[in-house]
């Protein structure tokens, strides 16, 4: 089966994510399995491997991709969001390295159908699990003029939300907005041709970032699913987080920074009271990808690896 996605900052992850070949490691979103692959690598027959996502196509392909490794391997359809379930299911407690490498894969940008893409003319979709009920023609043809606004401000960072929004507004009152063509047109049209030809990029990038985040949850979900990863961490266990823009970027920057944080009495105390101990270290600082890796994917150019490490408390 055909799947195909470049996994980024590949040597700097597996570095700071494995440091016990006879561990369980967590790979919260397998995609085309890269990541996984080279886990396994360095795993030996004691190990574990335990791979997640929510899109079905992935799994069939991680059952292929990773048959045949000398660890073990349990390959679990459901999102990280899930996290203490899937782990509470295979009878785990702790782990020693947990990875999530968010945002959309390849595979999915590249596939027309699953209408991820503003490159390609397809059905209005961007559901990354098919089974799910809400779909980006539901957000566009279906939510208020305020609404996308809203999210497409908040999600998108897009100044010209406003006009986007009530250039949907007018065309769905003629009739459904039904493929990613019509609504990268709508876009262009609602964004003026001389801030278009001056900005650089995509001009629809930011809009379908916007509804594929409010399809999905994207954002919504992240911070639970962080602390509860942590949670799950053996002592010296990792955790490492690929994010690919500053909006999911500032979660995981806040929570781990917040998880490392001691005292968290009030200034005015002249001593601590409230005896919290920090639960992990900060590892590093945010690694980005070097010019040699950009020149082969262009993809990797927005991302960022934040490692952290459980602490005995």
């Amino acid at each position: 089966m055909e799947f195909h996605h470049i996994s980024v900052l590949m040597e700097e992850t597996i570095n700071n994510l494995v440091t016990n070949p006879d561990g369980i490691y967590v790979d919260c979103t397998l995609g085309g399995c890269g990541h996984s692959k080279r886990i396994i690598k360095q795993l030996s027959s004691k190990g574990r491997l335990i791979g997640i996502d929510q899109d079905p196509t992935a799994i069939a392909v991680a059952k292929e991709r990773l048959a045949g490794a000398a660890c073990k391997i349990d390959i679990v359809n459901d999102n990280f969001k899930n996290l203490s379930a899937v782990l509470q299911n295979l009878s785990v407690k702790k782990v020693d390295g947990i990875l999530f490498d968010l945002g959309v894969s390849s595979y999915q940008l590249d596939t027309a159908e699953r209408g991820f893409s503003y490159m390609q003319d397809a059905p209005l979709d961007m559901r990354m699990n098919p089974e799910e009920g809400l779909s980006a023609y539901d957000v566009v043809n279906k939510y208020e003029e305020e609404n996308i606004e809203k999210l497409l401000k908040v999600y998108g960072e897009e100044r010209w939300a406003k006009r986007i929004a009530q250039f949907i507004g007018e065309a769905r009152r003629e009739k459904p907005i039904e493929t990613t063509g019509e609504l990268v047109e709508l876009i262009k049209k609602a964004i003026p041709s001389a801030v278009r030809k001056n900005a650089g990029g995509h001009p629809a990038k930011r809009t379908f970032q916007a509804i594929r985040i409010e399809v999905n949850n994207e954002l919504g979900i992240l911070e639970t699913a962080f602390r509860s990863a942590v949670n799950h961490l053996n002592v010296g266990g990792r955790i490492c987080i690929i994010t690919f823009h500053s909006l999911e970027d500032r979660i995981a920057k806040q929570t781990l920074q917040e998880l490392a944080k001691g005292c968290i009495c009030p200034p005015r105390l002249p001593i601590c009271v409230c005896n919290h101990k920090p639960e992990i270290k900060i590892i590093g600082k945010p690694i980005v990808a070097t010019l040699e890796e950009l020149d082969q994917n262009s993809r990797a150019k927005s991302a960022k690896l934040r490692t952290a490490e459980k602490k005995d408390i």
